[in-house]
């Protein structure tokens, strides 16, 4: 059985897979297997499905990656989603860069560079803007301490977790969560 490996940007969560599985369906495409980032469909597409793929995506707020350089920075941020949004927890002294290097199968300082020169931020400040945002979250539903949320962050202490919260909000746990605006971002706009 011949198939087709497409990669796509912005899948972060299940809901994407959702949404990207029922779209293929409604083209007529047989989906294999789909993960984030990633649909394996039967057969061979030309030129006209694959107009109608993108055209689908687009309105989706997805993108078909077609240049190998924006599937590794996509694969990155997948990774970086997965651990931060979907974990129950992130160990204090996980090292993103060697699991990112593993789970790519890249060596890191390239990952790295090329993350930065597509991205204009280093690898490192995306996971705290996402760990940044998940805090948020957090915060909002009002069901764990400030305590829990650093440590399910991986951070080493509520302090440094507060210290960095506010460096990148301009305001501490404490008022975002007494605030009514939320100012959250989608996972894709971190």
């Amino acid at each position: 059985m011949e198939k087709t490996t497409l990669y796509i940007k912005n899948m972060v969560c299940n809901r994407c897979i959702k949404v990207v599985n029922e779209e293929f369906a409604k083209l007529g495409l047989n989906v294999i297997a789909i993960e984030l980032g990633k649909v394996e469909i039967e057969g061979k597409i030309d030129l006209d499905l694959t107009i109608k793929i993108k055209e689908i995506l687009k309105q989706n707020e997805f993108a078909l990656i077609e240049d190998k350089k924006n599937y590794i920075i996509d694969r990155i941020k997948t990774f970086i989603i997965e651990i931060i949004h979907h974990g129950k927890y992130i160990p204090e002294q996980y090292n993103f860069s060697a699991n990112i290097s593993s789970a790519l199968n890249y060596d890191y300082s390239y990952l790295s560079n090329l993350f930065s020169t597509n991205e204009g931020i280093t690898i490192e400040k995306y996971i705290i803007n996402q760990k940044i945002e998940r805090a948020k979250e957090l915060i909002k539903y009002n069901e764990l301490t400030l305590s829990e949320i650093s440590f399910q962050l991986g951070y080493c202490s509520a302090q440094y977790f507060t210290n960095q919260f506010k460096k990148i909000t301009k305001q501490t746990p404490s008022d975002y969560k007494n605030s009514s605006i939320t100012n959250r971002k989608s996972l894709d706009l971190v």
